[in-house]
């Protein structure tokens, strides 16, 4: 007995000790990563050239986006025209710069509580005489966005998108391939149900370091079709033309002209009845899946002035968007925040807590510094609009608005973000005892209470010295 309870323990003692030696390879090759020499804002290396937009992709070979974790994209999509639906094994967080659309986002078990009843889709005259007019169509709800709007999308939930207004939809999408949800290797990748990338076709490469080859296919195309056919219970003829939609690039033009689905400006009450109906129809009671992820919100508008958290007269404001304004988040654990700053405007030294920041620019420039553990200078540059930089997490990082104003996305790895400002009423300078500050830069305690208090007043976003901003809006 006492001999299987020495083996037991020396098990024990083997596993933990080849577990702990496995978390400390993995620290130590994250390390490496972060072993960041320069930090640098760019645009886009990549570029996807599609029948109905095209696709840019930032460097994910740089070492800055190694360090995060993050692949960066900018997708273009014009008028008229489907990006076609697929999913991803991590969490995605999605910036519209500019347009509007539709976007539908599927989740395994939710009902389909939209029910067009009058065929308010878009098939023509000879199918519905084909499908005999049976019933109308069914799907999970739409969502309409616009201009400033986050949208977030779980790993592993089916989109797509709609671009249904009159100009080009620009948006900006940050996947957190670090993240847990994703249990493959770091490398983005994406899975399309249908279109793709013919096996020949590469996408159009800018860059002249870090290229890459993306393999973009439809996953039907290489199912035998016999059992798809079987499986869809659909002629084999059918499943074929499914299997051969990989020409068509990832962003299609709609052909039939204009799309219609049964969107939310257009549900209304239709919807919540329908609904109900249902939910009686089948003697079901509501459980808690519907009631998180089938009803939650996955859009948030980083515009609206009244939801400021931060807001000053003569330095800006600024949206955040965590766990607490759009519950989601929680579950993807990223969020976001939207800064305006007005010409001149520094904002506070600090660093990020608990996330590394995808930083894109919007509109202006700015000068930005960041310093590394090391004491040494890793960006010292303008900053300008199209252009996206990472400041991993501890970094400390502070910029100033350019003479036209300063306007950013970032992206972040936690659905609670925290920052530790240095400067402003919130900052760990006021939280130490003058001693402290007298003592570890040899100055007076007059130069201490200067430096703790000159701006008890304000917070992240610091009027410069000398007057106004000269603010534009």
């Amino acid at each position: 007995m006492a001999t299987k309870v020495v083996v037991a323990l020396w098990v024990c003692l083997m596993v933990c000790g080849a577990m702990g030696q496995l978390t400390e390879k993995r620290l130590s090759y994250r390390a490496q990563q972060c072993r960041i020499n320069r930090l640098t804002s760019s645009q886009p290396t990549q570029r996807i050239e599609c029948e109905g937009g095209f696709i840019e992709m930032w460097d994910q070979n740089e070492e800055q986006y190694q360090c995060s974790g993050i692949h960066a994209m900018r997708v273009i999509i014009q008028p008229s025209s489907l990006a076609l639906p697929n999913f991803h094994p991590y969490p995605r967080l999605v910036y519209i710069e500019r347009g509007e659309g539709l976007m539908g986002v599927t989740f395994p078990g939710c009902p389909e509580t939209y029910h067009s009843s009058r065929g308010q889709h878009w098939r023509g005259e000879e199918e519905e005489r084909e499908f005999g007019g049976q019933r109308g169509d069914l799907h999970q709800k739409v969502h309409r966005f616009r201009r400033g709007d986050i949208l977030a999308i779980p790993a592993g939930a089916v989109h797509w998108c709609y671009n249904d207004g009159n100009e080009e939809v620009v948006a900006v999408a940050i996947n957190d391939l670090n993240n847990q949800a994703n249990q493959l290797d770091q490398n983005f990748r994406a899975f399309y149900l249908a279109g793709g990338l013919g096996r020949g076709e590469q996408p159009g490469l800018r860059g002249i370091r870090g290229i890459q080859r993306f393999h973009f296919q439809n996953i039907f195309s290489a199912f035998d079709p016999e059992l798809m056919a079987e499986a869809f219970n659909v002629p084999v003829d059918l499943v074929r033309r499914m299997q051969q939609s990989e020409d068509r690039s990832l962003i299609v033009r709609v052909e039939r002209g204009e799309m219609r689905v049964l969107s939310p400006d257009e549900a209304g009450e239709e919807e919540e009845e329908y609904y109900r109906r249902r939910t009686r129809y089948m003697g079901l009671e509501v459980n808690g899946l519907e009631e998180t992820i089938c009803t939650t919100r996955l859009r948030h508008s980083l515009d609206n002035r009244r939801e400021a958290d931060v807001f000053s007269r003569e330095g800006g404001r600024l949206n955040i968007l965590n766990e607490h304004k759009l519950p989601i988040l929680r579950y993807l654990d990223m969020s976001a925040e939207k800064g305006h700053m007005f010409p001149n405007t520094i904002y506070s030294p600090h660093w990020s807590m608990n996330s590394h920041t995808v930083v894109y620019v919007t509109r202006g420039e700015a000068h930005m510094q960041v310093v590394g553990s090391s004491g040494r200078t890793l960006m010292d540059e303008r900053v300008r609009e199209g252009e996206m930089f990472v400041i991993p997490q501890y970094f400390a990082s502070t910029c100033r608005a350019g003479s036209n104003g300063f306007e950013y996305v970032a992206f972040k790895t936690t659905s609670s973000p925290m920052k530790s400002p240095v400067v402003g009423y919130t900052s760990v300078f006021r939280a130490m005892p003058v001693q402290v500050l007298t003592n570890s830069y040899m100055i007076s305690p007059s130069e201490a209470q200067k430096l703790k208090f000159n701006r008890e007043h304000q917070t992240f976003f610091l009027s410069p010295r000398g007057g106004g901003s000269g603010r534009r809006y």
